[in-house]
């Protein structure tokens, strides 16, 4: 049972944080959604608690997304998980409004995840990028000034890549 999220990387906007659920260990793949345990975790951290459980619309979602950041052209999978769902204002008292998702349970958040990597992808599209460690299968969004940023982490990938350069060079 899965108490403490175990990724090594849990700060990116949500539909990226979904692409995230999938890492490498040194023992190999890991898959936070490969059961409903680690996939109320999921649900938990992005305050999804009324969410229900079934990991198999967000691991098809994930894939989707992932195969839509590979290849810009791979666009039916998105849209299939954003044609199961809408959203539209809600009026609240006081005249304020907030956006309410319209569809099944199961989807609401596999549709929010599509959605706002719709608009990360509009606003900032260049910046979506997958770790530049070929062993690793994590994406983050660069935020940093110069958008130049190629790790998902420095203390992690980005000093394996520098050993690893660094140890070809002194056997040169």
């Amino acid at each position: 049972m899965v108490t403490e999220d175990p990724r090594p990387l849990t700060s990116e906007p949500l539909p990226l944080d979904l692409l995230n659920t999938t890492w490498v260990t040194d023992d190999g793949p890991r898959d936070l959604l490969a059961d409903e345990c680690g996939t109320r975790l999921w649900l938990d951290f992005h305050g999804f608690s009324d969410a229900p459980t079934d990991p198999g619309p967000l691991r098809d979602t994930r894939e989707a997304l992932r195969a839509l950041l590979l290849d810009r052209n791979a666009v039916a999978g998105v849209n299939a998980v954003l044609a199961r769902g809408g959203e539209r204002p809600v009026l609240k008292a006081g005249g304020t409004a907030e956006r309410a998702v319209d569809a099944a349970p199961e989807w609401r958040v596999p549709w929010t995840s599509a959605a706002q990597l719709v608009a990360l992808l509009e606003t900032h599209g260049s910046r979506v990028r997958a770790c530049a460690n070929h062993e690793c299968v994590l994406w983050f969004l660069d935020t940093s000034r110069p958008g130049t940023r190629r790790w998902c982490s420095m203390a992690s990938c980005g000093n394996r890549d520098k050993a690893a350069r660094h140890g070809r060079t002194r056997h040169r």
